[in-house]
């Protein structure tokens, strides 16, 4: 009975599907029941990002880039600002991304908001929500 549930542990990942125009889906290691995006800075702002955030999630790098999951729709009334990338379903381009970060505790996901204050700081861009613009003409 041990041997087959050692031989039953023993799984090998479904072989990994290619993503159309050079992309690659980041994985979890972590379950990720909302869904699961990604922004990307570049990997010049990754450290300074990474520090300045208290909750961290799993982080991605590549050369040249730096992908922290968010859960998916994070991209809902917000502009991320350049040169920050944002990538729906944590389809990225293939440069090879690698897990660089995986947090304490069981969440996969980078808090959004915070993230996006960060990347507005780092960009000099102004924060802006347009639900919240609309809701305060009211």
């Amino acid at each position: 009975m041990a041997s087959l549930l050692a031989a039953g542990s023993r799984r090998t990942p479904p072989p990994r599907r290619p993503e159309p125009d050079g992309e690659v889906r980041l994985r979890s290691p972590l379950p990720t029941p909302l869904g699961c995006d990604a922004v990307g800075v570049p990997a010049r702002h990754g450290f300074r990002v990474l520090s300045r955030l208290s909750g961290r999630g799993l982080v991605f790098a590549d050369p040249e880039w730096w992908w922290f999951l968010v859960p998916a729709g994070s991209d809902a009334e917000l502009r991320w600002p350049l040169p920050s990338c944002y990538a729906p379903g944590a389809r990225v381009p293939d440069r090879g991304p690698r897990l660089i970060h995986h947090p304490d505790a069981t969440s996969p996901y980078t808090p959004p908001i915070p993230l996006y204050l960060v990347v507005c700081q780092l960009t000099g861009v102004a924060p802006a929500w347009s639900a919240w613009n609309v809701g305060a003409g009211r």
